[in-house]
């Protein structure tokens, strides 16, 4: 059974930093692709940043490339996103999730940014930036 539990966040001034974790148990041994998606009221979720496990290749939606990071423990199975030049629109729910299929193409792409492969989801997360 795969669980997804997310922590950090909070609230944050604009221009600061935080990091969210997702403590991941369940997870395959084969490559597969986690990620990070954020859901604004009244739109659909949208990618943020994916990892695929095998190599290490990342993803990023233009909105958050250059200002967020997504890494991954392998000892603890932890996913991280360091989000840094927070803005006042970045303010919503961030979601873990994860592919459990070793698909390489669930973690790039409109394919990624959509959210169609993830299997598995967290509760959330909410971080709110004050400007």
């Amino acid at each position: 059974q795969v669980h997804l539990v997310e922590s950090g966040g909070g609230l944050v001034q604009a221009g600061g930093s935080t990091r969210l974790s997702c403590a991941a148990s369940g997870l395959p041994e084969h490559n597969h692709c986690m990620g990070w998606y954020r859901k604004f009221p009244g739109r659909p979720r949208q990618g943020v940043a994916g990892y695929y496990t095998g190599g290490g290749i990342t993803f990023y939606a233009d909105s958050v490339k250059g200002r967020f990071t997504i890494s991954r423990d392998d000892n603890n199975s932890t996913l991280y996103l360091q989000m840094d030049n927070l803005k006042p629109e970045d303010t919503t729910t961030y979601y873990c999730a994860a592919d459990l299929s070793p698909r390489a193409a669930s973690c790039s792409g409109g394919y990624f940014l959509r959210g169609n492969a993830m299997n598995y989801w967290g509760t959330g997360a909410l971080v709110t930036i004050s400007s």
